[in-house]
């Protein structure tokens, strides 16, 4: 049996985080500077969480008003933890947000396209530019997989035009970063480095 802790967002509100599984949540010191960085974009905004662990990110982002989360995590555990906080913190702020989360490999899923991935949410949503505002990538450090998920997003148009790439990933292993996108931001803390981009789709 593995046991659940709870995590704290900012603001205080308290989540599941699943113990004795081999997740890593990014620290309250990486999550503010995120949500500092993007600031009133994220109001309205849709976001696509890879990776998605106990969905702290994304629960992140409904408290600073995002209408959408997508979330992928293979693990079926911690797949259900993510979609049980993602949903708990949008009912105490009594907001309507779309939430799908889906147990699923990323890669896998990424190669198969926005659409095919999203028909739920477009089947409910017919108008809506349904590619992601924001897309949060924070794989096992251990995994050299950035280059490989960076081109699926950009083959499975799971972006827009001015879409932000946020990865998450070990200070002491920089990425290579090639001539589809442009580097906005990057920013360190400790152990931890962001790096934020934009994709070239002009």
């Amino acid at each position: 049996m593995h046991f659940k802790g709870n995590l704290r967002l900012l603001g205080g509100k308290k989540i599941q985080s699943p113990k004795g599984l081999k997740t890593r949540p990014t620290t309250s010191i990486v999550r503010e500077a995120i949500i500092n960085k993007l600031g009133d974009k994220i109001y309205n905004s849709t976001w696509l969480d890879l990776f998605s662990g106990s969905g702290v990110i994304g629960c992140e982002a409904i408290q600073k008003g995002a209408k959408r989360i997508l979330a992928i995590e293979i693990n079926k555990q911690t797949a259900k933890v993510c979609k049980d906080n993602l949903y708990n913190i949008s009912s105490q702020l009594n907001l309507e947000v779309q939430i799908d989360v889906l147990c699923r490999d990323v890669v896998k899923t990424l190669k198969k396209g926005v659409i095919k991935s999203s028909s739920n949410y477009i089947k409910k949503n017919v108008s809506d530019d349904f590619a992601f505002d924001f897309i949060f990538i924070d794989p096992p450090y251990k995994f050299k997989i950035y280059s490989t998920i960076l081109e699926n997003l950009l083959l499975g148009d799971w972006l827009k035009q001015r879409s932000i790439v946020i990865c998450e990933h070990a200070a002491n292993d920089s990425l290579n970063i090639n001539n589809d996108w442009s580097i906005i931001d990057t920013r360190k803390y400790g152990k931890s480095e962001l790096l934020f981009l934009t994709p070239n789709l002009a």
